[in-house]
């Protein structure tokens, strides 16, 4: 933490002299600092203005995949979910913040079956009886952002596939009821993967969630194969997303050579994903974006 005098305004810009704002909340994460914990920055911790900022960015997100769940299905193509994503989200002002991020082509992430993230929506895709699908969709409303994602079952899915939905959408719940103020990441990530693990599926390890809220990708990056106690501690103010990438089959997994952005399992077997962006609070959690 950058040194602040105590009669000085707090970097919160809360108008209050540091003493009477902040200090006290430094002081508590400094002193997990000093006894080796890995601590947020200031700048990681969100003010109560940009809070509400990216509170009217996940009411557009919410809004888009509320949209989508009433209308996809059988015979929609990627490229039509695409088409909604950028239409509902500029008509209330926003901008899909995939749309060219590091040269990605599209408004949104489709991905299919065996396909982990990264999905390009394509006129060529269309849904079948049987596929499921994870719809990420992330907004940018006057430079705050938002990211949250649904799976969807299309038709008549195996109960093969429905398991591993239903049960990725609990690793998700589980990971969420570990979220508190002064406790750590990695509670969180053990949540998650030992529901995974007891269920027989296996959590893939090079691709995670992120920190978000005044840019699409912020610190920390988040990981589910940590164990409790570990990785970054969370506090107020914190703004993450939990979203686990889950397989099948293996873990191991690659990049489209073609296109440079799906990935898919090694295996060719399903994967499934739910994304939340999570709030730490001052009593445990708000979901920002779901």
């Amino acid at each position: 933490m950058e040194f602040i005098g105590r009669n000085d305004p707090c970097w919160c810009k809360s108008g209050l002299k540091y003493k009477k704002c902040h200090l006290a909340f430094d002081e508590k994460i400094e002193s997990f600092r000093r006894r080796g914990c890995v601590v947020p920055s200031h700048k990681l911790i969100k003010t109560p203005d940009q809070i509400e900022r990216i509170r009217q960015s996940a009411k557009i997100n919410i809004a888009v995949l509320d949209y989508i769940s009433q209308h996809i299905g059988e015979g929609v193509s990627t490229a039509q979910i695409d088409r909604w994503v950028y239409d509902i989200t500029t008509q209330a002002g926003g901008i899909p913040a995939p749309l060219n991020f590091e040269g990605f082509p599209c408004s949104v992430c489709t991905s299919l079956n065996d396909q982990v993230c990264h999905g390009i929506p394509s006129e060529d895709v269309i849904l079948k009886d049987g596929d499921i699908v994870n719809v990420d969709v992330s907004t940018n409303f006057h430079g705050y952002f938002s990211d949250s994602s649904r799976m969807f079952c299309i038709g008549n899915v195996s109960e093969e596939k429905r398991r591993l939905v239903r049960v990725v959408k609990e690793c998700v719940e589980l990971g969420l009821e570990q979220v508190r103020p002064w406790g750590f990441l990695g509670d969180m990530a053990q949540a998650v993967f030992d529901h995974a693990s007891e269920n027989g599926y296996s959590v893939v390890h090079e691709i995670g969630g992120h920190g978000v809220g005044l840019e699409f990708h912020e610190d920390p990056w988040v990981g589910y194969f940590a164990r409790r106690g570990t990785e970054m501690l969370m506090v107020p103010g914190m703004i993450f997303t939990i979203e686990p990438m889950i397989n099948m089959g293996t873990q191991e997994i690659f990049v489209d050579d073609e296109n440079g952005w799906t990935v898919y399992t090694e295996d060719r077997k399903p994967s499934a994903q739910w994304e939340i962006q999570v709030l730490v609070t001052e009593t445990g959690h708000e979901v920002i974006a779901y």
